[in-house]
């Protein structure tokens, strides 16, 4: 898989692609690049922004510094998905990221300030997306959200078997992972559960869906 991160300041993404899970696929199922708008920009001095029409507090990225950035990217060849990060999009869940995961490539959008001239969303992207209902400064901690999630679903990211347990998974049906418990089995009076010293794996996985299901209506 390819993502591409369409971006002002690709520095800031330097820390995630040391960290696993997102290095432990780098070079081999993940290929990522981080495109700044400011290098394919047709305008002057770098500039990528301008003041909105009808006036307004804030910066707004232009439509033509975005499709410039994807024509030099693509060509006529562009991904066939075209994720905006901006805050009026679909929230993002396990579902969608799935859905991205599948992908064999991905371009995400991010914006600073004041956002997308929305004919961005409208017309170069395919999607828009929301990591929650609030605003930030721009869209890099957006992408890095996104970027981290799919990464997880790839092979070799995570240990084999061990994403089918995780919060929202399919395994789980949607809920929330299970508790987890280590040594020792009993700590200053607080115990782990008798079912998970049994070893009856069926009567654990019970347990387990049991608590997860418990945890998401709670």
């Amino acid at each position: 898989m390819r993502v591409d991160v369409f971006t002002q300041v690709p520095h800031a993404f330097g820390w995630l692609t040391e960290q696993k899970p997102l290095a432990t696929v780098l070079g081999s199922e993940l290929e990522l690049r981080f495109l700044n708008y400011r290098d394919t920009t047709p305008l002057r001095s770098g500039q990528v922004d301008d003041d909105p029409y009808g006036g307004g507090a804030g910066m707004v990225l232009r439509v033509d510094v975005v499709d410039a950035a994807l024509e030099a990217a693509y060509g006529g060849d562009r991904p066939a998905r075209i994720v905006a990060l901006t805050p009026q999009g679909r929230s993002l869940d396990q579902a969608m990221v799935e859905e991205l995961a599948q992908e064999s490539e991905l371009a995400l959008l991010s914006s600073r300030f004041e956002g997308f001239d929305d004919r961005i969303v409208s017309h170069l992207a395919t999607d828009a997306v929301s990591i929650g209902p609030y605003v930030l400064s721009g869209g890099e901690l957006p992408a890095m959200v996104v970027l981290d999630a799919i990464a997880r679903r790839l092979p070799g990211a995570l240990a084999e078997g061990s994403g089918e347990h995780e919060s929202f998974s399919a395994e789980l049906d949607g809920g929330l992972e299970y508790p987890h418990y280590t040594r020792p089995a009993a700590y200053r009076g607080w115990e782990v559960p008798d079912v998970l010293l049994s070893g009856d794996h069926a009567r654990i996985d019970r347990w387990r869906r049991d608590q997860s299901r418990s945890r998401s209506l709670a």
